[in-house]
């Protein structure tokens, strides 16, 4: 059931891409258009002007802005000391996909804070053990080595002391995330733990990982939302990547509640 699931979230996917909406639109309208019928011809030019119009509207970027920042100010890190947590739980999510060429350089994706911030944490408090969890959520084009050995390669190369550092290679998703950490040796969910993600994942995280019976703190990272208001700006591209980041986490919401997994 687990496999299904995350195969019917991963297909879902496409929900979360707006241009995907664009496409099939344009494909309908653009199809219609060359129809015999004159009312389906009509209805095809309909189709192209409203692909283009959402196309345009995708580019008015403070509406997803404002969506994310609603997710990201729900929780705020710590402040002060933080000497009575056992550690850090950070989730994958940090690191590209391996490109195939064997560079064997890990690269930092759009959420590499997740792993840079817990850095001088784990220097700053030698009693902190980091629990990494990630593997490979792809289900069409396989990952060469779960993402847990690239953070563990990295966080090598940052002079970490990995008797501390604690890996869950497994997981391919928030829900596995939680679960599967349980099993990890040297772990005991009912001390209090650190959660490092994504700031406008992080409602989803901390329900999900509290459901599982873990002892989370949220500790946010990687905030992408702008401050200020800022209505009559516009950029497509910032517009695209934000539209797709909301989604992905209010669906995901929804997703996770259906299933019983917060």
């Amino acid at each position: 059931m687990s496999t299904l699931l995350h195969v019917v979230s991963k297909l879902m996917a496409l929900a979360w891409q707006p241009l995907s909406w664009v496409a099939l639109i344009l494909v309908i309208g653009v199809a219609l258009s060359f129809v015999q019928a004159q009312r389906l011809r009509r209805w095809g030019r309909w189709l192209c002007a409203m692909a283009l119009a959402l196309l345009l509207l995708l580019g008015w970027y403070p509406l997803p802005d404002h969506l994310a920042r609603g997710l990201e100010d729900r929780y705020q890190a710590p402040s002060g000391d933080l000497s009575g947590y056992s550690g850090m739980v950070v989730l994958g999510g940090a690191f590209r996909r391996d490109d195939g060429r064997e560079r064997r350089q890990p690269s930092l994706g759009c959420a590499g804070e997740r792993v840079v911030v817990p850095v001088p944490l784990m220097n700053q408090y030698p009693q902190m053990r980091l629990l990494f969890t990630g593997g490979d959520a792809a289900i069409f084009r396989p990952a060469n080595e779960p993402e847990a050995n690239v953070a563990r390669a990295y966080f090598e190369r940052m002079g970490t002391d990995m008797s501390r550092v604690l890996i869950e290679s497994k997981s391919r998703n928030t829900y596995e995330n939680a679960t599967l950490s349980r099993t990890v040796p040297g772990v005991d969910i009912r001390q209090p733990w650190l959660l490092v993600t994504s700031a406008v994942h992080m409602p989803r995280a901390l329900a999900t990982f509290r459901k599982a019976g873990w002892n989370v703190t949220p500790y946010p990272v990687d905030y992408d939302s702008f401050g200020g208001d800022f209505w009559m700006a516009y950029d497509l591209y910032l517009g695209v990547t934000a539209w797709q980041s909301v989604l992905r986490e209010y669906l995901g919401i929804a997703f996770y509640r259906l299933t019983g997994r917060l």
